[in-house]
């Protein structure tokens, strides 16, 4: 295994990635060095009760720390986010510091866009009622006036990106019966402090959970329709460093700050020019209808969506192959594809994460059509291979092995 820098920076998009041991004892110098100097920590509550984890963000901030605002949760509700305003308000911050999962990076960015979009809550509920066509996104073409940081604890993959969306309606709430999301594309943050230490703090049941979310955005990149050879190499790269490193330091094998180092940087990685799509729809498909991370669906679909795939199209067998370590030279196309397959279980496998929907208490059998018919129509099908025709009833068949 290639050894991994102490530490890097690298901007990707006008995010500075900052990595490395010890990073975050810079990101108050480096906030006051941008002329930023009082910094909203965001997280949720568990994250902000975690002294391991939040005394060195305390203490890298020192005197630029305004205040801690701990609301965030899983759900991601756009209620949240104006909370988050309000506790901006009374602190004064200038910059606000996403500490955690998926849930508080997303909720902090996509607040800096609430703040230049305008619309209060009730305004923006009116709009939603109409659909999301009518509701928009958050701000667009703006730059949001108030700038955020990630601090990333899980390998969800949340951190190098604009974030995800913000749910105003539930589907019990909405008009529709279906739930209704916001969103906008303008909210990159200005940096990602990659820590390993930091990483370290977080439960491994936690870290387990978010683990084949990150994964999948690797497995997912190099069979994407609009996949190049710079996505590739990223992926590729990510893959070799994950399909490693995450049963160390997720799962049952021994590992050490070594195999967290090569974690963290193999979600990077994978982040990079990720081309989210097939698998990710399944997981979209179950979060919409339960109350279910994506991380477990991913976990369960994984293997079997890649089944389908291979049985339908070549879906880049052989650079996936390269990624998770299967030997190509003089091998058919279907032995190459059932041991990527075969590889991908391994990793999840070795973490403590379901392997079967029905292990799942919110899924119920029954749900699994309308499941499918869903997944087929969600956005990331889109980036699905050119040469897939997928069928609800061809999904359908993808979720019945793995019930």
């Amino acid at each position: 295994m290639l050894p991994i820098a102490d530490s890097f920076e690298h901007v990707h998009r006008g995010c500075e990635i900052r990595y490395g041991r010890g990073r975050i004892a810079d990101l108050g110098g480096w906030l006051g060095d941008r002329g930023l100097d009082d910094a909203l920590v965001v997280c949720g509550s568990n994250t902000g009760a975690n002294d391991a984890l939040m005394d060195p963000v305390r203490e890298g901030l020192g005197d630029r720390l305004a205040g801690v605002f701990d609301g965030t949760s899983p759900d991601k509700r756009i209620e949240t986010a104006y909370d988050l305003l309000d506790a901006r308000a009374e602190v004064g911050a200038d910059v606000l510091v996403a500490v955690g999962g998926g849930a508080s990076l997303d909720i902090a960015r996509q607040a800096t866009l609430l703040a230049a979009d305008g619309r209060d809550l009730g305004e923006l509920r009116a709009d939603a009622e109409d659909g999301p066509d009518a509701l928009g996104d958050l701000a667009p073409g703006s730059d949001p006036a108030l700038p955020s940081v990630v601090v990333p604890t899980t390998f969800a993959g949340a951190d190098v990106s604009t974030g995800g969306s913000l749910e105003v309606f539930s589907a019990d709430e909405s008009p529709t019966g279906q739930p209704v999301n916001v969103s906008g594309s303008g909210a990159w943050p200005l940096a990602d402090v990659a820590d390993p230490a930091l990483f370290e703090t977080t439960p491994t049941s936690v870290l387990a959970g978010s683990a084949m979310n990150g994964f999948d955005k690797g497995i997912e990149t190099p069979y994407a329709r609009d996949a190049d050879p710079m996505s590739d190499a990223a992926a590729v790269h990510g893959l070799r460093l994950l399909s490693d490193a995450l049963p160390r330091v997720a799962g049952d094998r021994p590992g050490g700050e070594a195999a967290t180092d090569r974690a963290v940087v193999g979600a990077l990685l994978v982040q990079l020019d990720r081309k989210i799509s097939v698998i990710h729809a399944f997981g979209h498909g179950f979060a919409r209808r339960y109350d279910v991370q994506q991380g477990a669906i991913h976990a369960v679909v994984a293997p079997h969506a890649l089944a389908y795939l291979f049985d339908e199209v070549d879906a880049s067998r052989r650079a996936l192959a390269a990624g998770l370590g299967v030997r190509t030279d003089g091998r058919d196309d279907d032995a190459i594809a059932e041991d990527v397959v075969e590889a991908v279980a391994e990793v999840r496998d070795a973490l403590d994460v379901p392997s079967r929907l029905r292990d799942l208490p919110e899924t119920d059998e029954a749900d699994l059509p309308a499941v499918a018919e869903f997944v087929a129509e969600d956005p990331p099908m889109e980036r699905a291979p050119a040469d897939l025709d997928a069928t609800p009833e061809g999904i359908l068949g993808v979720l019945r092995a793995a019930w």
